[in-house]
């Protein structure tokens, strides 16, 4: 067995913009020792997306390394999960034999992965194996930043609330523009009742506030009129994504990109439909929101 990575040969590199860091002098075929696991981890903290470079690991390696990080989720769409690796979804818009191997359209609305549970995630990480040779890009929005710069009326309005996320919110929508979304079974539909959640959250590592609502899965706020609900859910949407707020991925062979769910949302920009990509992604078990 291969002696254990450690944090000596690590370099991370901040991005110029609201967030993101790249990781270099890594390589995942390598067990990391504890003292390079927890520098991974404060970075993580800090940066909330790390862009790790070039990393030419099998599914079960990118499997073992989510899992030091916690418990590993089970996506709802089983059509779409590896197999002999059910821990890994696949992202992807590539069709064999007239049928989607992957999720072809994930990411198309900004969203923060599984707030439609009553545990939403801490974190994902997505593997690229095949990539456009244009479009593709993943953005990231900080939203830490978004509450952070939200104007003081907002502020004094969102902070306490709680809003209704459902993982059915656009589904139907979704499956009316593309092929990539299967029609549910009961069972399947029974593993994604709707959840609440508070629309600003405590980072439960930081104690930093981030705003927690998204386009996607964000339905309504309690405890108001729909129209001020929508009202209020339009302008926290447009407020979290400002170009300031955002840094745009674009990626290089074999990235592996780990973002934490408890502080940005995210959103596929979109690829040519002539154009093959595939993505592995993992995702990581968080905690109930507070």
């Amino acid at each position: 067995m291969p002696a254990a990575a450690t944090a000596e040969r690590l370099s991370i590199t901040r991005f110029d913009g609201p967030l993101g860091a790249e990781v270099t002098g890594l390589d995942l075929n390598v067990p990391l020792d504890d003292t390079g696991f927890r520098a991974i981890h404060r970075a993580h903290l800090h940066h909330h997306v790390l862009v790790f470079r070039d990393q030419r690991i099998t599914p079960q390696q990118q499997v073992d390394f989510s899992r030091r990080f916690g418990p590993l989720e089970i996506h709802v769409l089983h059509q779409f999960l590896l197999p002999q690796h059910p821990e890994v979804l696949i992202v992807s818009n590539i069709t064999e034999n007239g049928l989607p191997v992957g999720l072809g359209d994930a990411g198309h609305y900004w969203h923060s992965d599984l707030s439609y549970k009553a545990r939403p995630s801490l974190g994902s990480m997505l593997h690229a194996q095949e990539l456009p040779s244009e479009g593709g890009d993943t953005l990231f929005a900080n939203m830490h930043l978004a509450w952070d710069t939200l104007p003081a009326e907002l502020k004094q309005r969102a902070d306490g609330l709680q809003a209704e996320h459902s993982y059915l919110a656009k589904y139907t929508e979704l499956q009316q523009r593309s092929p990539w979304r299967p029609n549910l079974s009961d069972e399947q539909k029974a593993k994604v009742q709707p959840a609440i959640q508070p629309v600003v959250r405590t980072h439960p590592e930081t104690g930093r506030k981030a705003l927690f609502v998204s386009e996607h899965f964000t339905t309504r706020i309690l405890g108001v009129s729909e129209t001020d609900s929508r009202e209020l859910l339009d302008r926290l949407f447009a407020h979290s994504v400002l170009p300031a707020h955002v840094y745009r991925h674009r990626w290089q062979p074999h990235d592996m990109v780990f973002w934490d769910n408890r502080s940005v949302m995210h959103l596929a920009a979109g690829t040519p439909d002539h154009l093959r990509r595939r993505l592995y992604r993992t995702t990581i078990e968080g905690d109930a929101p507070f």
